[in-house]
């Protein structure tokens, strides 16, 4: 017998856990400087955005966030969610706790989330022994945290340009959760893939909650298939839009989250914006991101963070030339050989990745594709995460003021 309007709504709210409660958790294992979650990171910062500081005027404590399917025109102008059993009396901003000390909390929806976000009032301790440094934090994490086994059923999408994207699903969830379930898109860093342990972290802590999850590796990322002569990048919207589209076409009835880290929180970031009050997502969280990638190129051909710099840049090497044969017979200022041998993101970037994409220079790129210029854009309710200590996301490049907005 299908399930009445009424029972689906009381299962929805079984399974909705706290979106915010989902994400801040602390793990067991350490979390490097570029993956990092609000209560396990030394000087973590926590950034707050949601569209306009009105979206929702009811704190989060007397509406406990689960959200229903809104019409994807009027985020900013939704009424307040409500919880059907609660109505408490709003909280002013003298009955409101404020975050602990070592943590910097700002956004233009702070006093509404604020109140649901226990773990921001008591105070942050460092990771014994290795948390007197960022670079040997972020080490140890990359070495030392463990890999949860969790097996997969691949997903290849076939983009609109003829490009594959791979999308990783835990095998079994289809039959096993219900079609209301809420869905939750993971965008791994640069190079990254559902093959990282911080994304399976994420993905197990999210599948504990009732979640669907399904991890979304980029072209030519997580063993995913290049079949045209084009990657990824920061300025590239395109595979964004259809894993979204053909994720809320597929559980039209589910509520769909993304989360990104580092660059994949810049495309995460950017789409938003670019999408502003259509989006069709119900919520997102950024981690680790750089923001202004002109900023972030900077600091990272500075000090050790050369090391961050060549490793990314073997790994961008390494999917380059598994596909190099695609690019060989290609017009333009493609420079193969400089891609093959990058020994820097910015030199892979320079010789490929620019010309791909229709960019003057590196530098054009990285102006041109920085979600710093997106964030005011953003309508749907939005978690920035950032460390002030993350070498690969400095702080500086943080655009607090149009966060605060």
């Amino acid at each position: 017998m299908e399930p009445t309007s009424t029972e689906k709504n009381i299962n929805r709210k079984k399974k909705d856990d706290s979106f915010l409660q989902l994400l801040l958790w602390v793990p067991t294992t350490p979390l490097s400087a570029t993956h990092i979650h609000i209560s396990n990171f030394p000087m973590a910062r926590a950034y707050f955005y949601i569209g306009s500081a009105t979206a929702t005027s009811t704190p989060l404590s007397s509406s406990p966030f689960r959200h229903r399917k809104l019409p994807a025109h009027n985020h900013r102008s939704s009424p307040p969610l409500r919880s059907s059993t609660n109505t408490t009396t709003p909280l002013t901003m003298s009955d409101q706790p404020t975050p602990h000390p070592s943590l910097e909390v700002i956004g233009g929806a702070r006093d509404s989330f604020l109140p649901a976000l226990t773990s921001l009032h008591t105070p942050y301790h460092p990771y014994p022994f290795i948390a007197w440094n960022r670079h040997v934090e972020t080490i140890f994490a990359a070495f030392f945290r463990s890999l949860p086994d969790i097996k997969f059923r691949r997903e290849c999408l076939r983009t609109k340009d003829n490009g594959t994207v791979a999308l990783d699903w835990v095998s079994g969830d289809r039959t096993r959760l219900s079609a209301v379930a809420p869905v939750l898109i993971l965008l791994p860093g640069l190079t990254g893939g559902s093959q990282d342990s911080y994304v399976r972290h994420m993905l197990v802590r999210a599948r504990s909650k009732g979640w669907r999850v399904v991890v979304f590796n980029s072209r030519g990322c997580g063993k995913s298939p290049v079949t045209t002569p084009q990657f990824y990048s920061a300025s590239f919207l395109g595979d964004m839009s259809e894993v979204v589209a053909l994720v809320n076409n597929r559980y039209p009835k589910a509520n769909v989250y993304a989360v990104g880290w580092s660059l994949g929180a810049n495309i995460l970031v950017r789409y938003l914006g670019q999408e502003s009050r259509s989006c069709v997502l119900s919520g997102a969280v950024s981690l680790c991101n750089p923001f202004n990638l002109v900023i972030a190129d900077e600091d990272f051909r500075k000090g050790f963070n050369i090391v961050y710099d060549k490793s990314l840049a073997n790994g961008l090497c390494k999917i380059f030339t598994e596909h190099a044969p695609l690019f060989e017979e290609m017009d333009g200022e493609y420079n193969i050989s400089a891609a093959a041998n990058a020994k820097s993101v910015r030199e892979f970037d320079e010789a490929l990745t620019r010309v791909s994409f229709g960019f003057k220079s590196v530098d054009d790129y990285y102006s041109n594709s920085s979600s710093s210029d997106s964030i005011k854009n953003v309508c749907i309710p939005l978690l920035c995460i950032q460390a002030a200590n993350d070498p690969i996301a400095p702080s500086r490049g943080i655009p607090r003021e149009d966060i605060k907005d």
